[in-house]
C-alpha cells in the first residue's frame, strides 16, 4: 500500500433524517478512487463513534461490493476492547486492507496500558494496522516508545498517523523508530511533516479536494515546491473552524456532491459560522484555479 500515500478520512453522508445516504456515499467514494486515494472509514471525520455497530458492518459490506481499485481502511475507536475485536473479526471476514487503531478515549492510559491495548488489537489480525495519535480527541499523548515497540514486534504494523499538531512531537516519534513509516495527520502541516520524513497523509481536506490534495502532497513528497498552492494552510484550516466534519460536509453540499450536511448529535451544523461557510466557497474557487494551472 506504499503507492497510496494519501488516505481520505471520508465523511459519512446522511439524509435529513440522519440515515446514511448510500447513493451519495458511492459517488464520493468513486471520486476518491478516481484521484487514486486510499479511503478511511469511521474516523472522527466519518463520525465513527456516532454510528452503530450494525451501520458500520453495513458500510463495510456496501463498500466491498463496489470492488474499488484503491485500498480501504476501517477505523476503530472508543475503549470497549471486546466490541473492537468483534469488529476486526467481521472486517477480516468481509475483507479490508487496513485498520486505523486509535489510543483509547477518556481513560488516558499510560505507556504500559497503551502498549498492551495496541498489542491486544494487533494480535487479533494479520491485516495491516496504522496507529493513530490524536491527543486533542483522546485526552492523552501516545508515548513515542509504544509505536516503536509495535514496529519491532508486529509484521502488520503499517505506520503512525501523527495528529498532535506539534512538529517536535512528530520528531520524537521519528527518532524513536527512524525506519518506521510516519503519516501526517494534519492537513495544515503537510510541508513541515514531509520535511521531517512523513511518507504520506491522512486527510480531511481531500474529501472536498481529492485530486487537489493528492497533487499538493505529491509536490511536497517530490520536493517540487515551486508549484505548490501557497495559500494552502489558511484554506485547509477552514475545515476545522467548526467541529469536523461540519465544514467539509457543508462545502461538499454546496458542490452538489452530497444531498445534505447533516451530522449526528452531539455535533450540530449551527456551530458553523456564516463567514466560515462563505470563506470555504472562496477557498474552493482558489484551489480549483490552482489545480487547473498545475495540471495543464
Amino acid at each position: 500500500m506504499e503507492k497510496f500515500p494519501l488516505w481520505t478520512a471520508i465523511i459519512t453522508p446522511m439524509d435529513y433524517d440522519g440515515k446514511i445516504d448510500y447513493e451519495s456515499f458511492e459517488s464520493i467514494i468513486r471520486k476518491q478512487e478516481e484521484a487514486n486515494n486510499g479511503v478511511l472509514f469511521f474516523g472522527s471525520t466519518g463520525e465513527g463513534l456516532n454510528l452503530t455497530s450494525t451501520e458500520k458492518r453495513e458500510v463495510i459490506t456496501f463498500v466491498k461490493k463496489l470492488d474499488l481499485k484503491v485500498p480501504i481502511m476501517a477505523g476503530l475507536g472508543g475503549h470497549d476492547l471486546s466490541s473492537q475485536i468483534s469488529f476486526i473479526q467481521y472486517c477480516d471476514e468481509v475483507g479490508v486492507d487496513a485498520f486505523l487503531l486509535v489510543t483509547p478515549i477518556y481513560a488516558k492510559p499510560g505507556k504500559a496500558g497503551q502498549l498492551a491495548w495496541f498489542k491486544e488489537l494487533m494480535s487479533q489480525t494479520k491485516t495491516k494496522c496504522m496507529v493513530y495519535n490524536v491527543p486533542s480527541r483522546t485526552g492523552v499523548h501516545l508515548n513515542p516508545e509504544v509505536p516503536a515497540q509495535l514496529f519491532k514486534e508486529f509484521d502488520n504494523y503499517m505506520g503512525l498517523k501523527e495528529a498532535s499538531g506539534d512538529v517536535e512531537k512528530f520528531k520524537a516519534f521519528r527518532d524513536a523508530a527512524p525506519a518506521a513509516p510516519l503519516y501526517c495527520g494534519d492537513d495544515s502541516l503537510i510541508k513541515e511533516f514531509t520535511d521531517e520524513g512523513a511518507i504520506g497523509l491522512v486527510s480531511v481536506a481531500s474529501n472536498a479536494w481529492p485530486k487537489q490534495t493528492h497533487k499538493f502532497l505529491e509536490l511536497h513528497l517530490n520536493k517540487q515546491l515551486d508549484s505548490v498552492f501557497t495559500d494552502w494552510i489558511a484554506q485547509a484550516d477552514l475545515f476545522f473552524d467548526a467541529p469536523s466534519p461540519i465544514p467539509v460536509k457543508t462545502l461538499m453540499q454546496h458542490k452538489g456532491w452530497i444531498t445534505t450536511n447533516t451530522v449526528r448529535l452531539p455535533l450540530s451544523t449551527e456551530d458553523l459560522k456564516v463567514e466560515t461557510e462563505e470563506a470555504l466557497l472562496e477557498a474552493d474557487r482558489k484551489i480549483n484555479l490552482w489545480i487547473k494551472k498545475v495540471t495543464k
